[in-house]
């Protein structure tokens, strides 16, 4: 049986795991960032929209959900590849929609590889969309 739960700073290695097994660390997915002290900061600032779904007390997916007061986004959102096709990644889903909707955000947005075939079709079974019209742009502001 499967678990859902709020995402703690605890649960950063297995976090670190689970990314690792989709590969999101090899293909940048989880950068300078997504430290220790990073993640932190981001459950701290999104302590009640963020998940982890565990199964006999191991940490087997994650989502990282978010607001800025207007806009969700989520990041980082995975399921150790073992655990995939069983409907963890929709819940995840489910659970941080929800979080989000009581928090009064009505729009949710995520940023995809688009060499990320199996993430983009599970996405687009989730009824998200793409973007034909926007450019994501980032640049690192210097600091260490």
């Amino acid at each position: 049986m499967v678990d859902i739960r709020l995402l703690t700073i605890d649960d950063f290695d297995a976090l670190h795991r689970v990314w690792t097994s989709t590969g999101q660390e090899t293909n940048g997915a989880v950068c300078i960032d997504d430290n220790r002290e990073g993640i932190e900061k981001y459950i701290k600032r999104n302590p009640s929209t963020s998940f982890v779904a565990e199964e006999n007390g191991e940490v087997i997916g994650v989502i990282m959900a978010g607001h800025d007061g207007r806009r969700g986004f989520f990041h980082h959102v995975s399921v150790a590849r073992e655990h995939q096709g069983k409907g963890i990644g929709k819940q995840l889903v489910a659970h941080a929609m929800e979080a989000l909707r009581k928090e009064g955000i009505r729009k949710v947005a995520l940023v995809a590889f688009t060499d990320n075939d199996l993430g983009n079709g599970f996405w687009e079974s989730q009824g998200l969309t793409v973007r034909e019209d926007l450019y994501y742009r980032n640049k690192y502001t210097g600091i260490d």
